[in-house]
């Protein structure tokens, strides 16, 4: 067991501080709901009620949709850009491991690779397809949540709503796409930046703290 908590720790953590964040959000975007919709003469709503609310789908998924937007174009953009003395990139003098044809007499590969044919060619990418995938979903569910918040506000002032399509058309729904994904893309800028010239020992994010500025890769 503890070998097995040892080898999942990074994953572990990371679902434990994202459980801790989504019931943080949760409790203190349905207490600002309510106090919102007490001011402006609207019906407060139960905690059950608020997740599915326009309030929390649209919080919840702008969020998630820059995330997955930012970490798929991560993955096919290293493919083919480079940065000399990063560790987020490949390096362009030469061949890399990950460059290499799948082995399906591999011992250890996985069934993808032995199976071959079409469903190996689906899994070259599916790092890619996958995040691809999830940012779409979560697009979508903040479209759906941001027009839902938005039609809700529009009843309480006597104004007249938007379809789905109209929204699509509307600046505030872009404007809390846009104002998560400068910030993502800025993030990986930093990080593919920043590690060329500095270090953290003993984190696979970085080089070896002895390691080239020029050095290319961890």
């Amino acid at each position: 067991m503890k070998k097995f908590l040892r080898n999942n720790s990074l994953s572990f953590v990371f679902f434990l501080l994202f459980v801790i964040s989504i019931i943080g959000q949760t409790v203190t975007g349905f207490k600002q709901h309510n106090e919102e919709m007490k001011d402006e003469g609207g019906q407060q709503v139960a905690i059950t009620e608020y997740l599915s609310s326009g309030h929390f789908l649209q919080s919840t998924f702008e969020n998630w949709e820059s995330e997955f937007l930012q970490m798929a174009l991560f993955v096919i953009l290293s493919m083919f850009f480079y940065q000399k003395g990063s560790s987020e990139s490949k390096d362009p003098e030469g061949e890399e491991e990950v460059d290499r044809e799948p082995n399906p007499r591999r011992k250890d590969a996985p069934w993808p690779v032995k199976k071959g044919g079409f469903v190996l060619a689906v899994y070259r990418h599916s790092l890619f397809y996958a995040l691809t995938l999830l940012f779409l979903l979560s697009f979508l569910l903040h479209w759906y949540g941001s027009l839902k918040e938005y039609n809700e506000e529009q009843l309480l002032k006597g104004l007249p709503m938007e379809t789905a399509m109209e929204y699509l058309g509307n600046s505030r729904f872009w404007f809390e796409s846009f104002q998560n994904w400068q910030s993502e893309f800025l993030s990986v800028l930093a990080i593919v930046v920043l590690s060329i010239f500095l270090r953290e020992k003993g984190s696979a994010q970085s080089k070896p703290v002895d390691a080239s500025n020029y050095e290319t890769g961890e």
